[in-house]
């Protein structure tokens, strides 16, 4: 069984608001999970959400590229993106 990781990756048209409160609706992450989330793509570029098996990964980056703009921020005009990468054993 193959494992993959659906990664966040940063940019400047979302809050750490935003970033919070996508990670906990969609993913069920606990408010202090999500910060440290919303630090490490802040400060890295990127950070893992979920690690599971293709088809999941699959649907889990089409809900964050679903989740639309930030709308506490003007120039925030779509979802932020995720890519999906092979975890490494």
């Amino acid at each position: 069984m193959a494992l993959y990781h659906v990664v966040l990756l940063d940019d400047d048209e979302h809050t750490y608001d935003y970033v919070i409160e996508m990670l906990q609706r969609l993913f069920l992450l606990s408010a202090n999970e999500a910060f440290e989330r919303a630090l490490e793509v802040d400060t890295t570029g990127r950070a893992i959400v979920i690690t599971c098996e293709l088809p999941q990964a699959e649907f889990a980056r089409d809900q964050i590229h679903s989740y639309g703009p930030d709308p506490r921020m003007p120039n925030s005009r779509a979802s932020m993106h995720a890519a999906i990468e092979p975890a490494r054993h």
